[in-house]
């Protein structure tokens, strides 16, 4: 049974500067054996500096760390290892073309050896993931698992090596409620083995689910503790943001009008990342929701009616006209963008602010004359983005890598919305618009999409995260292995009927 009251880790006076910027400030922390910890604080609050120095990626400043009652040498990844901490990344680090085992084992034999003890390994694996109630298939290949069973896989990575610390950094953000409910069930049986467990997630009610305390960061600093059972949801945001937060509530579509956006028996796309046979009508006042486990042919989606693909077979029309795949002509005609990928698709993060607001129209009137950039009139028009959507942080002059990842996605959401013109976009494609953020920019980027479908354009949401689809789709689709179902009313879904089809099981 696992004892409470010993502290397996315990982080002292932990600061850490980046020039001027204090991105830890004097913070100390404490772990249980068998506790669930959950560290919370928006983006750019510091819980990726701080994880960073707990696993030796960083040296802190000042402060210092131990782990089971000895001192951690810092800087030293090998050491966090070998003190057992694991690390379980958002992002998967997996080899597809190997087997299970062989990611398992990758890194823990010397290369020198000339003969891999894979037997032995084998059976150990099998006997940790019985333990920890991790059903796997040692032999099967990555490439052929679901994101539940490759989740399943990175934990035991860890587990084989010996950790008894385990960081989870936003477990949840890919997985289905089905995967997501497996998840909590593996992490009770840890926590009752004395596993113990620091909980990183934007997902208040799944930290509330599963902590048994919380610590939450603003500004580099921890500004609170408490017992997960004492504290709730709209408390835990407001201290991570300093101020009350409200998502926005559940409103039905006020005026939906004609079809915007049409497609018809499309196929688009390769390998994993396809469309095959997809029919949908987008129109106009409405948000359609796109539910699915990243990789089933969102992507192959999003560029097509953003003009980086073609239709082959099928057709595809804008306001009843052939859609080009010209991402200029689309631009003209009023299609809106956010990428999924803010940092490599969204912005040129070496480019000033001004220019990355501009950018999509910089050939326009407004921006040109001939060969020439209008950089007063650009300028001023990234002023007004910057204000309108409250992108903070950095000038509009400065670079637009200096950004948090919060006011990157407000920088991108008002190049998208606000026109030179005032227009309203006639097709927003919103591709994971909240992925990775805190509640604050969440709900603020939630509520303007909202805005945008009644002032009357046509939203596309292609989500992953099914409580963002539930709360913003006036109908709902869900994409697997590139088929799409058809775009029912909100209300003729439940959230368990969603899950099933995000696996393939028909409702």
């Amino acid at each position: 049974m696992p004892d409470p009251g010993r502290t397996v880790l315990r982080l002292s006076g932990i600061t850490k500067r980046f020039g001027p910027l204090v991105a830890n400030d004097a913070i100390s922390l404490s772990l249980a054996e068998g506790e669930v910890l959950a560290l919370l604080g928006e983006n750019g609050a510091g819980k990726s500096t701080l994880v960073s120095i707990l696993f030796g990626h960083y040296v802190a400043d000042e402060g210092s760390i131990e782990a089971f009652g000895r001192p951690l040498p810092p800087g030293q990844p090998r050491a966090a290892l070998a003190a057992g901490i694991g690390m379980v990344h958002q992002h998967f680090t997996l080899a597809d073309n190997l087997s299970v085992l062989d990611n398992v084992l990758m890194g823990t034999e010397p290369l020198w050896r000339p003969v891999s003890r894979r037997g032995a390994a084998h059976a150990k694996l099998l006997e940790v993931a019985s333990r920890f109630g991790l059903p796997v298939q040692p032999d099967a290949l990555v490439a052929q698992l679901s994101v539940g069973e490759r989740q399943r896989v990175e934990i035991l990575k860890a587990l084989y090596r010996g950790a008894r610390i385990l960081i989870l950094d936003e477990p949840t953000a890919v997985l289905t409620p089905q995967e997501s409910e497996a998840l909590f069930a593996t992490l009770a049986q840890m926590v009752a083995q004395g596993l113990s467990i620091v909980f990183i997630s934007h997902k208040l009610a799944e930290v509330l689910r599963v902590a048994h305390r919380v610590a939450v960061l603003r500004g580099g600093k921890l500004v609170a503790q408490a017992d997960a059972r004492e504290v709730t949801q709209p408390q835990l945001a407001s201290w991570m943001v300093g101020q009350a937060v409200e998502l926005p509530q559940r409103s039905p579509a006020k005026a939906v009008a004609d079809v915007v956006c049409r497609l018809e028996h499309v196929d688009a796309g390769a390998g994993r990342d396809r469309l095959r046979d997809v029919s949908l009508s987008l129109r106009a006042g409405e948000i359609t929701a796109v539910a699915g486990v990243s990789g089933n042919g969102q992507l192959a989606l999003a560029d097509l009616l953003c003009g980086v693909r073609r239709a082959s077979p099928g057709a595809v029309t804008l306001a009843g006209e052939p859609l080009r795949a010209q991402p200029a002509w689309l631009v003209r005609q009023g299609v809106a963008r956010i990428p999924e990928d803010r940092h490599a698709a969204g912005v040129v993060g070496d480019l000033p602010v001004w220019e990355n607001a501009v950018a999509e129209r910089l050939r326009s009137r407004a921006f040109s004359r001939g060969p020439f950039v209008r950089r007063a009139a650009a300028r001023a028009h990234a002023q007004r983005i910057s204000q309108a959507f409250d992108v903070r942080g950095a000038g509009v002059d400065a670079p637009a890598r200096a950004l948090s990842g919060g006011n990157m996605q407000k920088l991108i959401l008002g190049r998208a919305l606000l026109a030179p013109d005032g227009a309203t976009p006639r097709l927003i494609v919103a591709h994971q618009p909240t992925w990775g953020l805190d509640i604050g920019a969440v709900a603020y980027v939630q509520r303007q999409l909202i805005a945008a479908r009644d002032a009357g354009a046509a939203v596309l949401l292609l989500s992953d995260d099914l409580d963002e689809v539930l709360a913003l789709g006036d109908r709902i689709a869900v994409i697997h292995e590139g088929q799409l179902s058809e775009a029912k009313p909100w209300g003729e879904w439940t959230r368990e009927e969603i899950g099933l089809a995000m696996v393939g099981v028909a409702a």
